[in-house]
């Protein structure tokens, strides 16, 4: 990752800390409590809880950091320190404006943060632009494509309130998007609108990118993480479990985040899922995985097969289900075994998670579960959608 000295955005061994419980909104509330806490200060320190522990990045003009992880990991909680929304209780937050810059931040994070409902969609683009510290003059300039990005022209003189949840989202990504930001936070704001906008909104950050904007993306889109952003933290409990390029931390991610199973009684153990062999491929493309484990026992009147599972990231949709008894390939009786698997990816552009796995021929049941790998399918002129048909054409008639 870039170095600090350089970095328009860097975290320096930042942690920020919380306290569980609730909050205390009048003077004769706030009293006691703090009565509590100074008799029970242990107690108090079981309260506290950290939402970031010593973690540290760097992002460079033209540089996309994606930060992904778990529910609670403490994603969110490093934009709003970004932001200043809130303040490190250790370590250093810095955030610097590129050259000729003015340290404009467009925060992709509450689009419908800042509107007044009462006023107009027009009202409000001018709003946002003085909350920005822009002129009249520079948000007229931009007036026009911020109304035709939102598809909101024949709406825009009308109360925000009467606005439905998706023309506000649409009317707010393109205020931020479009108001000359320096630099860009975006959380979960890449499945906003229906498709159609979603492919304009993802293009539109992809250009601020190319054009020098340095810009921090937190989703659990990972497939629009791989595709946006050239390096990647993953969070874990508010820590930093891997530092490196998206890739390799979607892998982990993907890897860790479904853990093998934990029956102790299972006849097979799933050691390891190596691969793909290639890393990235093409819709219709051939991948090769390798599966390792070890035939611990001999089931009581089990059969049992290995195979792998596939979901689609990041909605783990099943795709598809293969053992190695449906391909001609029996088992071991016991012992380790290396078992090769050769997928055709008959799929889309996107990421695919495939999973190690045990069953039961009897009746399909899953008897051991194991670790999971990234598969990446790239761009393909031709492909687009869920699967992959392998389109042949010609004309008849010209």
């Amino acid at each position: 990752m870039t170095s600090t000295a350089s970095a328009l955005i860097a975290f320096e061994g930042v942690s920020k800390r919380f306290r569980r419980g609730k909050r205390h909104t009048s003077l004769s509330a706030v009293i006691p409590a703090a009565v509590r806490r100074v008799v029970r200060g242990e107690r108090a320190r079981r309260d506290e809880f950290w939402a970031l522990r010593d973690v540290s990045f760097s992002v460079d003009a033209g540089h996309a950091l994606g930060i992904i992880g778990p529910n609670g990991s403490g994603k969110s909680t490093a934009l709003k320190l970004i932001t200043g929304i809130l303040r490190a209780d250790a370590g250093r937050v810095i955030v610097r404006a590129p050259r000729q810059g003015r340290g404009r931040i467009g925060a992709l994070i509450e689009l419908s943060a800042g509107f007044h409902y009462e006023l107009s969609g027009r009202d409000n683009i001018y709003l946002q632009g003085a909350l920005l510290g822009m002129r009249r003059a520079e948000v007229t300039k931009k007036f026009d494509e911020i109304v035709a990005f939102a598809e909101l022209a024949e709406f825009i003189d009308s109360p925000v309130k009467h606005y439905s949840t998706g023309m506000v989202a649409r009317l707010g990504f393109s205020i931020a998007a479009h108001l000359e930001p320096d630099i860009l936070l975006i959380d979960e704001v890449l499945a906003v609108g229906d498709l159609a906008f979603q492919q304009r909104a993802f293009a539109r950050i992809e250009e601020l990118v190319r054009r020098g904007v340095p810009a921090v993306v937190v989703s659990h889109q990972l497939n629009q993480v791989m595709q946006l952003c050239d390096q990647a933290i993953l969070l874990s409990h508010g820590t930093v479990v891997c530092a490196g390029t998206a890739a390799e931390c979607v892998a982990r991610y993907v890897s860790e985040g479904t853990p093998p199973s934990e029956e102790g009684d299972a006849p097979i153990h799933l050691s390891e899922i190596a691969g793909p062999f290639p890393s990235q491929v093409a819709p219709g493309d051939r991948v090769r995985l390798q599966v390792r484990g070890t035939v611990l026992r001999a089931a009581d009147g089990a059969r049992p097969t290995v195979g792998v599972r596939v979901r689609m990231l990041p909605r783990e949709e099943l795709l598809f289900v293969a053992h190695s008894a449906g391909c001609g390939a029996p088992l071991p009786d016991a012992g380790p075994f290396e078992l090769e698997i050769e997928l055709q990816m008959n799929v889309g552009p996107g990421s695919y998670r495939a999973q190690a796995a045990a069953w039961d021929l009897r009746d399909l049941r899953e008897i051991a579960r194991g670790p999971s790998t990234l598969i990446g399918v790239g761009a393909n002129a031709s492909a687009s959608g869920t699967v992959f048909a392998a389109p042949r054409m010609r004309f008849l008639r010209a």
